[in-house]
């Protein structure tokens, strides 16, 4: 008999899958917020500087993944250094809910359709453990940056602006 896969959003059933230690924080999602990412931090009570958002950027044509503090910017420039390419700009929303099969405000780096070259900001590894989108909105999963950058295969690199 074929073994079940785990329950929950393909993030979770990658954590799970891999045996990568993480928590799960789920959270009452306001609709009206309008930071998804400080929605989170707020609601978790934890520094806003811990949790990441996952964007979408379409690099010389491909789409590429920036992972940043939700206290900052992707620095496009930043990121087109970071993964060896010359332009990049932010992807249309439905480009990346696309790719990925999640929806905005819920994008998680884990578990997408298919993996997409990504760079995780530098300050991440300043943390024991950062937050991350689980897959859907109000739901964030806690985990090593490392863990992070190695199941997402991952650069570390100045990607974040002020």
């Amino acid at each position: 008999m074929a073994k079940k896969a785990p329950a929950g959003t393909p993030a979770l059933r990658v954590l799970t899958t891999a045996a990568v230690e993480h928590v799960v924080h789920p959270y009452e999602h306001d609709p009206r917020a309008e930071s998804y990412g400080l929605e989170a931090a707020q609601a978790l009570g934890v520094d806003p500087a811990r949790v990441f958002k996952t964007l979408f950027a379409s690099l010389d044509g491909e789409l590429v993944v920036g992972i940043v503090p939700v206290t900052g910017h992707l620095d496009l420039k930043a990121l087109a250094r970071a993964l060896g390419g010359s332009k990049a700009q932010m992807a249309e929303p439905a480009d990346a809910e696309r790719a990925t099969g999640y929806v905005v405000g819920g994008i998680s780096p884990l578990g997408q359709k298919r993996a997409h070259r990504t760079a995780i900001d530098q300050s991440a590894a300043q943390h024991e453990t950062v937050l991350v989108s689980g897959g859907r909105r109000g739901l964030d999963v806690e985990l090593s940056p490392h863990d992070l950058a190695r199941l997402t295969e991952a650069v570390l690199a100045p990607i974040s602006r002020t």
